[in-house]
């Protein structure tokens, strides 16, 4: 079974429409700002089994405030299940942003993630996606994409946020769109 879709998003473009389980039963829409601002982050983690998703979340935690400056709402998501996500959070820090679960292989698929399956039973019992980072503007675009094939390449979150900040204050286009 092939896991990986070789089409991946692209910036500029609609983000697709998906529907994702949030920790507290509701349904939700991944790219839809759900509270004071118009604009999201969604976090897509490899799942409980890695410890340097652990560290990224907690990170992400520590610097909400500054993607809450800039206007942009944050939603962190796996393809764990809802009880590897409330395990989780016993080893997160007062994670006080929404998480949601169960993201599925064809959703990953759709997202243009890497997928891995776990190395042993003791990593984790799916398919997981590899890291991935989406700002989604007001308009439902993909602002900013980062995608990666490895735990150890992430964007560095509060220089994302400056960013955000930046790009919004002066309207600076969507980069990246050709090709």
């Amino acid at each position: 079974m092939q896991l990986n879709n070789p089409q991946k998003l692209k910036a500029g473009s609609q983000f697709p429409d998906i529907q994702v389980q949030m920790l507290s039963g509701e349904m939700t829409t991944l790219g839809k700002p759900e509270n004071v601002h118009d604009w999201k982050l969604i976090v897509v983690y490899r799942g409980k089994h890695c410890p340097i998703c652990t560290k990224y979340l907690n990170q992400l935690e520590t610097v909400k405030g500054s993607f809450a400056d800039a206007g942009v709402d944050i939603l962190a998501i796996s393809g764990d299940s809802k009880q590897q996500l409330q395990e989780h959070l016993k080893e997160l820090e007062d994670i006080n942003f929404p998480m949601a679960y169960g993201l599925t292989v064809e959703q990953m698929n759709e997202l243009g993630l890497y997928i891995s399956d776990p190395r042993s039973e003791k990593e984790t019992d799916h398919p997981f996606a590899e890291p991935g980072v989406f700002v989604i503007n007001a308009k439902g675009e993909i602002q900013i994409i980062d995608i990666s094939n490895a735990p150890f390449a992430r964007p560095e979150l509060e220089m994302l946020a400056n960013g955000l900040s930046f790009i919004r204050e002066n309207d600076y286009p969507i980069r990246g769109t050709h090709g």
